[in-house]
């Protein structure tokens, strides 16, 4: 618990983890920055695809919050961030109300997006709540039995990007579909970190994430595969012609990713939440030299 009891605000605001947003932010950033490229930005829909992918996160941060601790999962020694409800600053009742309130707006904004770009749009916003819930809520939790990577990989990386593309220039390209597995790959890194970082608790508990099943070297591994693929193949598509030079920019974000990496193979435990957090600013920082490398070829030409 805290020294002292937090006011109702900063109690949700403790719920809702504003630390994890840059996560959610920056695929967003990128679907854009290519939109803008092509020559389809329209700040509507993006602004909306922004706003709806920072109500997930935070709903799904809502969500972990009060299923996890029904389930048990919180009650062993946990090294991440406080939670609300084990914690007895919210009730279950008062955290799934939250969530369900954020996930309506989220909805609401959806209707607007579904608009602009067709029912595509309308069934990848309801796949997108009912996963966030189901992530550790429902019958078979996804977290729970080593398929949160592979849903953060859709969701946070595949669906954000090339439907914030979408809802834009109404078509997807190739480059984008290659740029959405890149932000998979940065979004699922971050996740390798709280897994790892969690892997003694969630194994007492019975949540077998994929740090669980293959291991803390396996879990070192994923994590550098995915920050060298995210920056590999933005490489391969810039000799391929597919990007622009400048879109290299991302490599400004390499000392981080190398310090990020280095710290992954030294640090355990509570060590590791200084990695957590560093890994989601290195993807919105990576996000943002990559639309301002983008942006800066194209008004130049």
């Amino acid at each position: 618990m805290p020294k002292t009891q937090p006011t109702l605000l900063q109690t949700w605001l403790l719920a809702s983890r504003p630390k994890t947003l840059p996560a959610a932010a920056a695929p967003v950033i990128v679907g854009s920055a290519l939109a803008y490229t092509d020559g389809g930005f329209s700040f509507g829909p993006a602004f909306a695809c922004l706003l709806a992918a920072l109500l997930l996160q935070i709903g799904s941060n809502l969500a972990n919050d009060v299923f996890d601790y029904e389930k048990g999962a919180d009650q062993g020694e946990r090294h991440g961030p406080l939670r609300v409800t084990q914690e007895g600053l919210l009730t279950p009742a008062q955290v799934k109300r939250g969530m369900l309130l954020v996930f309506g707006i989220s909805a609401l904004l959806g209707l607007y997006l579904t608009w602009v770009g067709g029912w595509l749009i309308l069934v990848l916003g309801v796949c997108a709540i009912l996963s966030a819930v189901a992530y550790t809520g429902g019958p078979f939790p996804l977290g729970y039995h080593g398929l949160g990577d592979l849903f953060v990989f859709i969701f946070f990386g595949l669906a954000a990007v090339a439907g914030t593309y979408y809802v834009q220039t109404l078509t997807v390209t190739a480059s984008v579909w290659w740029m959405a597995i890149v932000m998979g790959l940065l979004t699922v890194s971050i996740l390798v970190v709280n897994n790892l970082r969690d892997i003694e608790n969630d194994r007492q508990v019975g949540k077998h994430t994929l740090a669980v099943r293959f291991g803390v070297s396996g879990a070192r591994m994923e994590y550098v595969l995915c920050i060298s693929g995210s920056y590999g193949i933005p490489v391969a598509l810039w000799a391929m012609g597919k990007l622009p030079w400048l879109s290299l920019l991302i490599f400004l974000t390499i000392p981080a990713a190398l310090r990020l990496i280095q710290a992954i193979f030294n640090d355990a435990g509570p060590a590791l939440n200084k990695t957590l957090a560093g890994t989601g600013r290195l993807e919105l920082l990576y996000s943002l030299c990559f639309a301002l490398g983008l942006s800066i070829a194209t008004l130049i030409g």
